[in-house]
């Protein structure tokens, strides 16, 4: 990443002109204006789906953050971590990073490694056993969870925090949903998929496997024995590709070759593989396809031809794969390459790994022979320069293959809940995830609306307070415009014992009634004075930040061991390789702190007055390092200038 882009000037050349006074807040050498701290969301909180406090766990990893006792780093931070997100070294491993995306960090250089220091707490918190022990006190009432992916289990895990009792059912051997049976192991090994699934379970929870709801069991018997129900059964039903010849035998969904490959029942696939999609699914099936590769049809008996594995519920002899070989696979995308929503690093992966990806393709045919089975893909090349799809006249062409794998989007598998469909495979929810029409049911997850696996998360935290508010018969609070987990100034004074003095109107000795004004509280203990929480409702831009503070600073880049065409076959181990402590330290200093202090001292070294100033080290906490004299401050305004987050604004006094 080059320097060059780190250039910052507040103003540029023939930039004299003043603006408007009120904004400019020049007036001489003063200003009726000065100082507040405003805390704001920062980007990269605000674009993840989970909510979870980043930038907090971040300032833990750096040393600024620390615990009120002798806790070690790195579990505070899980502590923080999973207040919002059960499942950090699962994520860290597999969630796309929207946070990254983001980053404010990217107007500089590079964006901070969000991703690779969330593994690194999550792997922590496995290799120390952590458990989750803030269970609430039991409320006496009991919640049926329908469904047993990340979605179910973390809502289960927030209810378990407000002490109710939570049953899952999941219709399949093992938990984890998608992130078991629809990523591969080696992306997200099992033990780490186990084990952050039994911590939750190690809280109380019941589990019911093998239990489909509306099959073994009635949704009138669930309704009978539970309080509430959470619909989190997910969207594991692939959609067909919708041409002529999909029903053939060996064209199969995304989803389901996933699943035959991550339940151990698929050995190898077909010598000619046609992926048709651009998303996470299709990375993983192509991925998956390069690693298991074929064996020739000599040593093929019908049966274990790889549609009657994933269609049949067969299993392939794993003896077989001593004589596979690589398999020639495709990937077709009706878009441009450069347009594909999967991460550009996974792209640029399977492309090392081997795979041919052909953008600008549209299929318009499965092509069967006399036996009814594909043998091509017709596809048709299109032109997306006017905005919208045209097909090419005259370019159809086929691509030969013996098998066809349609990762074009997923529904849910609605047998035995028929009632609750909406007509596209799925579930409505409202934005407090209530089901309407159906009393005491929330829908949550890709039954909702299929997207990643953290936006599930995301759900499953909004929708437990949701039931904790049914469940207690409680008017619902409003959502909250950033609705996200928060930085809370009056829980960190808390956790320190620093709590504002006991403020009652109606002592007779005690602080000023409300009808003789609040105003001007800087002497008060009972008030956090000149603090302003508007992280709720604002996400803080690059532009109000004082990029100008930072150098360029290279990201810790987490490494992957080296897959390619020569080595892939029959490759199944981890990719990812941890980042160490040393490294994982170095990548949280990189982060900017948007919209909340990070202690640099600027605001204190450059007022010329000497009017800001740092809070006495025993009342400091974070958030709370400095405060403003505001008989010596005149408004002049550098504070704010210098202040590298965009913690102070100028509005004391408006």
């Amino acid at each position: 990443m080059s320097e060059e882009k780190l250039n910052f000037r507040r103003y540029e050349d023939g930039d004299h002109k003043p603006g408007d006074w009120q904004e400019e807040i020049f007036q001489a050498s003063w200003s009726h204006k000065c100082p507040t701290y405003i805390h704001r969301t920062p980007p990269c909180q605000g674009s993840c789906p989970s909510g979870e406090d980043i930038r907090g766990w971040l300032q833990i990893a750096r040393g600024l953050e620390k615990p009120a006792g002798d806790m070690p780093w790195q579990e505070y931070a899980f502590r923080r971590s999973t207040d919002a997100n059960p499942f950090p070294s699962m994520m860290g491993r597999v969630c796309p990073a929207p946070c990254q995306d983001g980053c404010n960090r990217n107007e500089l250089e590079d964006f901070v490694g969000i991703n690779s220091v969330e593994q690194y707490i999550g792997d922590y918190a496995l290799e120390h056993k952590l458990a989750f022990n803030d269970i609430g006190e039991d409320t006496g009432k009991k919640v049926a969870i329908i469904g047993g992916g990340v979605g179910g289990l973390a809502c289960a895990y927030q209810l378990r925090r407000m002490g109710h009792a939570c049953t899952v059912f999941d219709e399949r051997e093992y938990l984890g949903g998608m992130a078991f049976y629809g990523i591969p192991g080696y992306r997200t090994p099992r033990d780490v998929i186990g084990g952050e699934i039994q911590r939750i379970i190690d809280m109380g929870v019941e589990v019911k496997n093998n239990t489909r709801v509306g099959r073994d069991i009635s949704f009138e018997q669930v309704e009978k024995d539970y309080d509430a129900i959470v619909l989190a059964i997910g969207a594991q039903s692939g959609r067909k590709l919708g041409i002529p010849g999909d029903d053939a035998p060996n064209v199969t969904t995304g989803v389901a070759f996933l699943a035959a490959f991550n339940e151990g029942r698929m050995q190898k696939t077909a010598d000619r593989v046609v992926v048709i999609g651009g998303g996470d699914t299709a990375m993983d099936v192509v991925s998956v396809a390069r690693r298991l590769g074929h064996i020739t049809e000599s040593h093929t008996n019908e049966n274990e031809r790889p549609e009657h594995v994933i269609l049949n519920q067969t299993a392939q002899d794993v003896a077989a794969t001593a004589n596979r070989q690589g398999s020639d696979v495709t990937l077709a995308y009706r878009r441009p390459i450069d347009k594909m929503p999967a991460a550009e690093h996974e792209v640029h992966q399977v492309e090392k790994e081997g795979v041919t990806i052909r953008g600008s393709l549209a299929p318009k045919e499965v092509v069967l022979d006399e036996s009814g089975r594909a043998t091509a893909l017709r596809v048709i090349e299109v032109d997306w320069s006017s905005g919208s799809m045209e097909e090419i006249a005259g370019s159809e062409f086929d691509l030969e293959c013996d098998l066809i794998v349609g990762a074009v989007g997923q529904g849910g598998n609605m047998e035995g809940m028929e009632d609750l469909d909406n007509g596209r495979g799925l579930v409505d929810a409202d934005k407090y995830y209530q089901v309407p029409g159906k009393e005491g049911y929330f829908a949550i997850g890709d039954i909702v609306r299929p997207h990643l696996l953290t936006t599930a998360i995301g759900h499953a935290s909004i929708a437990a307070e949701s039931v904790d508010h049914y469940l207690k018969n409680t008017e619902y609070a409003r959502r909250p415009k950033v609705d996200v987990h928060h930085f809370n100034l009056l829980g960190k004074l808390h956790e320190f014992n620093k709590d504002p003095e006991h403020y009652d109107a109606s002592e007779a000795n005690g602080p000023r009634p409300i009808d003789q004004g609040l105003r001007g509280t800087a002497e008060d203990k009972f008030a956090v004075h000149n603090y302003e929480d508007r992280s709720y409702q604002e996400i803080i831009a690059a532009d109000e930040l004082f990029l100008g503070h930072f150098d360029y600073t290279p990201r810790n880049i987490r490494h992957f061991k080296d897959v390619s065409t020569d080595n892939v076959l029959g490759h199944f181990e981890e990719l990812s390789v941890g980042l160490t402590e040393e490294e994982i330290r170095n990548e949280a200093e990189r982060c900017m702190s948007c919209g909340m202090c990070f202690e640099c001292d600027n605001c204190v070294i450059y007022c010329p007055q000497d009017a800001v100033f740092r809070v006495k080290k025993s009342e400091a906490v974070t958030g709370r390092y400095v405060d403003t004299d505001y008989n010596k401050c005149i408004g002049c305004h550098i504070c704010a200038d210098v202040c590298p987050t965009g913690y102070i604004d100028m509005g004391m006094g408006e």
